[in-house]
């Protein structure tokens, strides 16, 4: 093989060097030019939110420093980049991971017939899935809708998860980062605001980083998994969600890792572990037989819903204001760490879609600039899944009381305190729902509701009610 040709590596939800089979395969053929493209162009509605992009240039500096800082990076049409790499310089073969969003599928076809055309070998691999969404399907060939069907009948009849690769020995990377990369500092959100410096304080970023949290769940977390992942005061997840969707871990390693400590401690929480990872994987699996999932219902039933016009009441759900402390914490929590609890994900949800009766496309979007593990394929099927207009999904007329909610999974009130810290002062049955705390008890607390702390913007009851004939008018 000509050792003046180069192979181009494509970086893109694989930000990492182990299990990275593109980056195995092209270390294999010869001397590798990493590059990444911040893609703006072809992702249109779908470009990066600003939590993620700060994460994505964090991510990107630790990776860069693992290859020496030899990281070429690039903005704008990876069609137009791709095209003037091959044609500058002696590259005589592309590689890289796929990615499952439908405008990447698109764009990838077209690059892959364009290098064809110039002679130039393209190769491809999954590195962010467990399972292709083409290997899983029902007898007659059709996709699962349902989630249970689908991992029982459907991932679990197929070979396991191949073990995870490891970091290829005697990486050869071309000399030097290309003259025309760009800086670190130009994927930086515009404007830069202290918002995305005070979230990733709360986090470290890059594959390193990756490995210890998965380490300090398995050791410490994995065996209260079970019970532990529905209370958001204790630390009982793993909080991986954005090192997997930034591939600075894989969902293999994931797999395995957890797998191994259940057999080494008698642990049982490694199957819910294992399953929670496959209902990402249906999300990925939803988008790619249904490339419609984030814009359209799943369920064409929900087209005729009579949702409200777009309110203020929007922005005080946004800000962490409904006057309902677990709502108003998790979007609190939201805001200043880039994530939040998935049982708290659940009940703001249901708020804002049945209680607010605001469209599911209001949330998704939101979580979609606020979320550093925003995911196409998962913030798109989940928010449909709490409509009750998505695949599997829970039923409409199933409506999260956030009171309830809040004293079943926060019993203590120390989730709500820790980001409604007015509340503090207040005794904790009233932490849940401070609007029936007696003025005498407001008055010892040093509270004014609607000055300290908001009031309910609407009542459970009758929100509760419109919801459900709102529903019932469907049928």
């Amino acid at each position: 093989m000509d050792s003046q040709n180069l192979k181009l590596l494509w970086f893109r939800q694989d930000l990492r060097l182990h299990d990275n089979p593109a980056l195995h395969a092209a270390v294999a053929a010869g001397t590798v030019l990493p590059i990444y493209i911040l893609d703006d162009v072809n992702a249109g509605a779908w470009k990066m939110g600003a939590a993620s992009r700060s994460w994505l240039q964090q991510s990107l500096a630790t990776l860069d420093k693992s290859l020496d800082g030899k990281l070429s990076i690039f903005c704008g049409d990876a069609r137009a980049v791709i095209a003037g790499l091959v044609k500058s310089l002696p590259i005589d073969a592309v590689f890289w991971n796929r990615c499952y969003e439908p405008w990447r599928i698109e764009r990838d076809a077209q690059i892959k017939n364009n290098l064809a055309a110039l002679e130039i070998e393209t190769r491809s691999f999954n590195a962010s899935l467990l399972w292709e969404p083409w290997t899983v399907s029902k007898s007659d060939g059709t996709p699962y809708r349902v989630f249970t069907a689908y991992y029982r009948n459907g991932c679990l009849s197929l070979a396991a998860p191949r073990a995870p690769l490891i970091r290829p020995d005697n990486i050869r990377l071309h000399a030097s980062r290309l003259p025309d990369s760009l800086s670190l500092e130009a994927l930086a959100p515009q404007p830069a605001r202290n918002w995305q410096r005070r979230m990733l304080a709360d986090w470290q970023i890059g594959e390193a980083a990756a490995h210890q949290k998965l380490d300090a769940f398995c050791a410490s977390m994995l065996d209260n998994y079970r019970k532990g992942r529905d209370f958001p005061a204790l630390a009982s997840t793993s909080r991986l969600s954005p090192h997997l969707h930034f591939g600075e871990i894989s969902p293999r390693q994931a797999w395995h890792q957890v797998a191994q400590t259940a057999m080494q401690l008698d642990n049982e929480g490694a199957a819910h572990f294992q399953r929670e990872l496959a209902w990402r994987e249906f999300s990925y699996y939803l988008l790619y037989h249904y490339p419609q999932l984030p814009a359209k219902n799943f369920n064409p039933r929900f087209d005729d819903f009579q949702w409200l016009e777009k309110t203020s009441a929007l922005g005080e759900w946004q800000r962490g204001k409904t006057g309902f402390p677990i709502v108003d914490a998790g979007m609190r929590e939201l805001w200043q760490t880039g994530y939040m609890h998935n049982r708290v994900r659940m009940i703001v949800a249901s708020f804002l879609i049945k209680n607010m009766l605001l469209h599911w496309r209001h949330g998704a979007n939101w979580f979609w600039d606020c979320l550093l593990d925003a995911d196409l394929a998962s913030n798109s099927a989940s928010w449909q899944w709490c409509a009750g207009s998505g695949a599997d999904a829970a039923p409409y007329f199933r409506i999260f009381n956030p009171v309830l909610q809040s004293e079943k999974f926060d019993p203590e009130g120390e989730y709500l305190i820790r980001f409604c810290p007015e509340l503090a002062a207040l005794p904790t049955r009233y932490q849940h729902k401070p609007w029936e705390a007696p003025p005498d008890v407001l008055q010892a607390a040093g509270m004014e509701l609607g000055k300290d702390y908001p009031r309910p913007i609407l009542d459970l009851k009758t929100t509760r009610e419109r919801a459900l004939a709102r529903f019932k008018a469907l049928a």
